[in-house]
């Protein structure tokens, strides 16, 4: 039976119109969308219309666009997202990794020697970890996350990676904060963990706030009691001159500073910007007293 193919050109034709139905901006969305699922850089679709695909990937293309039509974040939709030239599977289980937390690996990577272990806390779809993993030269890298859904995502995208080629030992622990990490001797803790105050969440995008996980969005004490622990128990765990780097809100950055000021453990206290110019990050290293 003869393969059915359809060009790109009419394939972003129909998804726009499609989604044109929905009053979204249809057709930077179609272009997008299929080059998600073609993993292909995102205005390959529009310098590529003769390109000829197959009934399945069109398919493929169809079923993720009426997702994207009905709400659900492109992501989500797609099954896959882009991180620091990683591509990652996610799903409703893990938050979407964002652009700007890429620059927390960045402040990682800006200190690192060879080996040791680093750990990131709330790793989630496991994006901090693998791009640890792939980009650093630690020994050992550990995972951990509350929520054992995620921990299957960071495993799975992990797989796929060894199965490319990654060697650095990747270990994922499902516990609370800090807790899988008891005895552990870190080079590194970095953290991208709830930090939005429960009564903010009706001013957060529905794309957002109807899809993504609330275990990884909010903490109690406005907003501030994941971040508090972090800060608090980080470096009893961290080797002396060890590094802590975390991503916060920006509206709680003096909180969060303060609350390392106060921790005599700690020097080199300070906010990082992300790309917006936004307060983003909170850095500090372990004293070398032990």
């Amino acid at each position: 039976m003869r393969n059915v193919t359809v060009t790109l050109g009419s394939l972003l034709d129909d998804i726009a119109r499609h989604l044109g139905t929905a009053g979204l901006p249809a057709r930077a969305d179609a272009r997008d969308l299929i080059a998600a699922v073609l993993d292909k850089p995102r205005f390959w679709p529009s310098a590529h219309p003769e390109l000829e695909v197959d009934a399945a990937v069109a398919g493929r293309v169809r079923e993720a666009a009426e997702r994207f039509r009905t709400g659900m974040p492109m992501q989500y939709a797609v099954g896959r997202a882009a991180f620091r030239g990683l591509t990652l599977d996610v799903d409703r289980r893990v938050l979407i990794p964002r652009p700007e937390t890429e620059l927390l690996v960045d402040i990682v990577l800006s200190g690192d020697r060879p080996g040791g272990t680093v750990a990131d806390v709330c790793t989630g779809s496991g994006a901090i970890a693998l791009a640890l993993a792939t980009e650093g030269r630690f020994e050992r890298v550990i995972g951990t996350d509350l929520s054992t859904d995620a921990l299957d995502v960071a495993r799975a995208n992990h797989a796929a990676l060894a199965a490319r080629g990654l060697t650095t030992a990747v270990e994922w622990r499902q516990g609370d904060l800090l807790a899988p990490l008891a005895g552990e001797r870190l080079r590194a803790l970095v953290a991208n963990p709830p930090y939005i105050a429960p009564v903010e969440g009706v001013d957060l995008p529905p794309a957002v706030r109807d899809w993504e996980p609330h275990l990884a969005l909010f903490s109690d004490d406005d907003g501030m009691a994941a971040i508090r622990a972090i800060v608090r128990g980080a470096a009893d765990l961290l080797e002396p001159g060890g590094l802590l780097a975390v991503e916060i809100d920006a509206r709680r950055a003096g909180l969060a500073r303060a609350c390392a000021d106060a921790d005599p453990r700690w020097r080199g206290v300070a906010i990082r910007m992300d790309l917006t110019g936004r307060e983003r990050f909170l850095v500090a290293q372990r004293n070398d007293a032990p």
